[in-house]
This record gives C-alpha cells, sequence and structure tokens, in this order.
C-alpha cells in the first residue's frame, strides 16, 4: 500500500516546510518538494501541518485488573484520535508489573487490543531487583520506580534497594517523585481539622511543593552518586526545575524531566470549579508554579511532554477526598491542548513537536520513530490549526467518559493519524484495524 500526502507544510526537527511525503507500506520512502509516484490513495495536505505521531512516554492504560476505568484498547483508540502513535504504559497495574511473566502478560495483552505501538515499564519495588535485572533493554523502554506511593502497593522506599537498582542497571530509570512521609504528616494535619471529606483545594499543600523537591533532589543525588540514567516523571513545581541542566544535547543527559499537560494547563485556583477531576499526584500547584515550568519547558531545563493519563470513573471522582483517587483521561486531548498554547502564542509548532515527538524519541532512544525522515516508521498525524470545536461528552473516547477539559474551545483539530503507514484514524473515524507494533529501543554498549 503506497500513500502520498501532498502539498502539506512539514513539521520536522526544527523546521516549518512545505513538501509531499510517499508512505511505502510502514514506511516513509521519499520527502521531497514534488513527488510524482504512483499512490493507492492520495491525501491533500493544503493547509495542514503534517507532524511525527506524538510519543506519549507516560500512561495508565489500566489493563489487567482496572479495566472498569480503562483498557489498553479503549485508551489507545482514544490516543490516536489525539494523534499519540506510541504510547509506554506503567506498571501499577493489578497484578503490578514486577516480574517478567507479568510484564509479558502486558505485552501479550497489547499484541491483540493496541491501535497505537506501545511499550509497557517494568516495576521497582523494595524486594524484586533480580527481576528487574533480566529485563531486555531492546524491548522494553525502562524501569519504573514509585518513590511516593502513588496508586498500587509499589512504593520503593527502602534506601539500600534503590541505591541496588540504581548501581546495577544500565536501563533508563524512570521515577514518580514525591516523599511519602511529608505527604502523611500533612495529610494527618488535614484529617485532623476536617476528616474524611478534606476539601480539595488543599490538595496541593498536602502533596506539596517540600514533598515533591525532598523526593526528587534525592534521586538525582542518588543518580548523580551511581551514574545511572534517571528520568524524573512529572515535574509539578517551579522549585525542582533548578535541579536540571540545559547547557548539554539530550542525547548526553543522564539526567531528564518531563511536565505533564494538566500541569501546564491549570493552577490551584482551578479546584474551586473543576474539583477532584484535577486531582493528580503530584498536585497541580500554584500559578508561580506553572509559569516556572513553562520557562524550564522552553529553555529546554525539561525535556519531554507527556500526559500522566489515567483514568478513574465518574463514581470514583464523586467521593470524599481521602477515598478519591488521583488521576485523569488526557491522551485523546493532549495535542489539541498544546496546539492552542500554540495559537496563544505560548510555544512554536516546532517546540511542541520537539518535545512530543523528537525528545521522547531520543530519551527512550525508540528505534525509528519519533521523526519525519525517510527509511522511519510512517507513524504521522495531520492537523488542521483553524477548525474550532469544543471538548464534550459526545465526543470522548475514554472508556470512563468524562474529562477535566469538557467545554475548553479548541481552534486545532487532528484530521488524520497514521500508524505504521496505515491510515488509523480518519476525519473522527477510527479504523478498527489495529495496526499498533511492539516499541524496540537501540541499546547503546
Amino acid at each position: 500500500m503506497k500513500t502520498l500526502i501532498k502539498n502539506v507544510q512539514i513539521v520536522n526537527e526544527g523546521k516549518i516546510f512545505g513538501s509531499d511525503v510517499l508512505i511505502d507500506n510502514d514506511t516513509i520512502s521519499k520527502v521531497d518538494s514534488e513527488i510524482s509516484d504512483e499512490a493507492d490513495l492520495v491525501i491533500d495536505g493544503s493547509g495542514k501541518y503534517l507532524l511525527p505521531g506524538v510519543i506519549d512516554d507516560q500512561v495508565h492504560f489500566r489493563e489487567p485488573g482496572l479495566t472498569h476505568k480503562g483498557n489498553i484498547e479503549s485508551e489507545s483508540r482514544s490516543a490516536i484520535a489525539g494523534g499519540v502513535t506510541s504510547f509506554i504504559d506503567q506498571p501499577n497495574t493489578v497484578p503490578n508489573a514486577v516480574t517478567q511473566e507479568l510484564l509479558a502478560d502486558k505485552y501479550s495483552i497489547a499484541s491483540e487490543s493496541a491501535y497505537a505501538n506501545y511499550g509497557f515499564m517494568m516495576g521497582g519495588t523494595n524486594d524484586n531487583l533480580e527481576e528487574v535485572l533480566k529485563t531486555d533493554p531492546s524491548n522494553v523502554p525502562g524501569i519504573k520506580l514509585f518513590l511516593g506511593s502513588s496508586t498500587g502497593n509499589m512504593l520503593v522506599d527502602n534506601p539500600e534497594t534503590l541505591e541496588r537498582i540504581f548501581s546495577n542497571t544500565k536501563m533508563l530509570i524512570a521515577v514518580h517523585c514525591e516523599d511519602e512521609a511529608t505527604i502523611r504528616a500533612n495529610t494527618q494535619q488535614y484529617i485532623d481539622k476536617y476528616g474524611q471529606d478534606i476539601p480539595v483545594k488543599f490538595h496541593h499543600l498536602i502533596r506539596s511543593e517540600e514533598a515533591c523537591y525532598k523526593s526528587s533532589s534525592k534521586a538525582i543525588e542518588l543518580a548523580e552518586k551511581t551514574g545511572a540514567r534517571l528520568h524524573v516523571f512529572h515535574l509539578s513545581t517551579a522549585k525542582e526545575t533548578a535541579l536540571f541542566r540545559n547547557d548539554i544535547p539530550l542525547k548526553d543527559k543522564k539526567i531528564t524531566a518531563e511536565v505533564c499537560v494538566h500541569h501546564l494547563t491549570f493552577t490551584n485556583e482551578d479546584y474551586e470549579t473543576k474539583g477532584a477531576l484535577i486531582k493528580w499526584n503530584p498536585a497541580v500547584k500554584t500559578q508561580k508554579d506553572k509559569d516556572g515550568l513553562w520557562e524550564a519547558l522552553l529553555d529546554d531545563r525539561i525535556d519531554v511532554i507527556a500526559t500522566d493519563h489515567a483514568p478513574h470513573t465518574w463514581e470514583e471522582k464523586q467521593n470524599v477526598y481521602t477515598k478519591c483517587p488521583s488521576g485523569g483521561p488526557l491522551v485523546q486531548h493532549a495535542l489539541p491542548v498544546m496546539l492552542e498554547n500554540y495559537k496563544n502564542g505560548k510555544i512554536s509548532l516546532e517546540k511542541i513537536v520537539e518535545k512530543m515527538c523528537h525528545n521522547p524519541a531520543i530519551l527512550f532512544r525508540i528505534s525509528k520513530r519519533g521523526f519525519v525522515r525517510e527509511g522511519y516508521k510512517a507513524d504521522l498525524v495531520l492537523v488542521d490549526l483553524n477548525d474550532p470545536w469544543t471538548v464534550a461528552k459526545e465526543n470522548l473516547l475514554y472508556h470512563c467518559g468524562w474529562s477535566p477539559l469538557e467545554g475548553m474551545e479548541l481552534h486545532s483539530k487532528i484530521t488524520h493519524t497514521f500508524v505504521n503507514g496505515h491510515l488509523a484514524y480518519d476525519e473522527g473515524k477510527i479504523n478498527e484495524q489495529k495496526f499498533g507494533e511492539r516499541l524496540l529501543f537501540e541499546v547503546q554498549e
């Protein structure tokens, strides 16, 4: 199957330029100003922009064990509608993916149900170092450690264990950084005052700046001591951004950072109207924090934009504070929201592509994805920057059926998504064939 995209503006590697693109089976075979090859399908890209498919390096698709919230099929389906062609899923499913066998089970499910390309993190615990070290770096993206208990029973809080993991693996270690003791003490203070029904507006004071900074600075110290490759997920404070560098290229960085769309979108003021729908861990914090995260994103101390897509049911989100789970769905809307920030003059298209497509590929050393390059896999997204729509229940594809963005007007629409050369999403219609493949990684000796 050959597909020819004509007269499109390509956003790639810091440039925007007019071009044609030829897809041959699953590969980008030609990028040129004038391609006249015969093709089975010709798409006129006039007035549209072609981006590499988004690689979301942090999602929770809830399978196995939590499929009342979402599953690999439903959430990867919503991903391709949002221009996300590859995802890296986290190990805090049920059971937790902390043995090679349990990790293999998730890959087996995805091989039959994923609309997008997939990778699954191996989970570390206080006592599974032996299993962690069996992980194959050529087909697993990395090791995930929860240094603050977010969900599941995956808290790694034994300093000796941590040091052993950091010292013994060459694989990328991705961490959730919040200091558990600080959070527990803060929670108790608010329970003493309010009981279980703590107003959600205090969430950012319970899961505080101090809790985040204490944990991330400690993780970085350990990475520097051991030489480990460390990626700090979902920064939420301005203070933490000072821990990261922007004076060397990403491929040479051993310590990297990510920010999520919700921490770039909301502040603690929004708890008033959104309530627990924007209760995430780490918490959405102040305007000062949001400003600091934007600054660090634009000056390259923060390397990646992701979603931390983590659906819960509407009913679960109505529980009192101490029983209400943290997290929300985002994978269908991350790219449109970032394009809205482009329209508002906050970020360039080139920078969005760098942080959402190129950098996850560089950081995780993903093979042949994340760029519009000849010989690379044809994971591509066509966007119309002038097609307004409003996020509403009827256009949500998440299994959980709600979004914290409902009612938000967006001015850019994803019109086509290609996964491995196949047109997986076309003007609002999803091709029900599943084209996702297992992500592979370049191993450096």
